[in-house]
C-alpha cells in the first residue's frame, strides 16, 4: 500500500514544551491517520493502487475529477516531510552546507527567518509555508491546504504546517508564536540538509 502512517521519528511528548503531545495524538494520530485511510480507499481498486505517494500527487494534482485523491496522497507527503522537519533539540541557526547556502541566497540567516516565518503567519486559511530548492537557488513558498512544492517543479527542504490543528491547542490563534517556536526550538537542520 502507498498510503502509510510512518512512524513518528520522535516520542509523542519529545517535542514539549513547545508541541504537546496532546497535539501530536490528534494531528498525527487522528488527522495525518485520516489522510491515509481516505486516500488509500480512493486508490483501492484504480491504476494508482500501486503508485508510490510522489507519483500519485504528480499524477493527479490539477486534475478536478481527482481532486480528493490529490488532497489525501498530498497531505500524507506533507505530514510526513514535516514529521522529519522536527527534532528535539532542534532550530537555531543552521551550520555547514545549508548554512551556507543560506547565507548565499538570502544574504543572512535572519533574512531567512524574517521570509519564512512572514511566509507561515500571512498563508491565508490552511496550508504550509516551505523552503525549497528552485534552479539550485533556495526560495521561500507557500501552498494552500495540500498543495506541494513536488508539483511546481520544486524539491521540499523544510516545510511547517499551519492549519489549525497543528498548533491551536498549544497557542490557540497566536500562529506567529508558533512558528518563532518552530524556528528557534524545533527544525531538524540534519534532515534539512540531507535534502539539499
Amino acid at each position: 500500500m502507498p498510503l502509510v502512517l510512518p512512524e513518528l521519528p520522535f516520542a509523542k511528548d519529545a517535542l514539549e514544551p513547545y508541541i504537546s503531545a496532546r497535539t501530536l495524538e490528534f494531528h498525527y494520530g487522528k488527522h495525518h491517520n485520516a489522510y491515509v485511510v481516505n486516500g488509500s480507499k480512493l486508490i483501492a481498486g484504480t491504476d494508482l493502487e500501486t503508485a508510490d505517494n510522489e507519483e500519485i500527487i504528480k499524477k493527479t494534482a490539477g486534475d478536478s475529477q481527482k481532486a480528493g485523491i490529490f488532497n489525501n496522497a498530498a497531505q500524507v507527503w506533507n505530514h510526513s516531510f514535516y514529521w522529519k522537519c522536527m527534532k528535539p533539540g532542534g532550530g537555531g541557526a543552521p551550520t555547514g552546507k545549508i548554512a551556507d547556502k543560506i547565507k548565499a541566497d538570502f544574504g543572512s540567516f535572519e533574512k531567512f527567518v524574517e521570509e519564512f516565518k512572514t511566509a507561515g503567519a500571512t498563508q491565508f486559511g490552511s496550508g504550509w509555508a516551505w523552503l525549497v530548492l528552485e534552479n539550485d537557488r533556495l526560495k521561500i513558498v507557500k501552498t494552500a491546504n495540500a498543495d506541494n512544492p513536488l508539483v511546481h517543479g520544486q524539491k521540499p527542504l523544510l516545510t511547517v504546517d499551519v492549519w489549525e490543528h497543528a498548533y491551536y491547542l498549544d497557542y490557540q490563534n497566536r500562529r506567529p508564536d508558533y512558528l518563532a517556536v518552530f524556528v528557534e526550538k524545533l527544525i531538524n537542520w540534519d534532515f534539512v540538509s540531507s535534502c539539499l
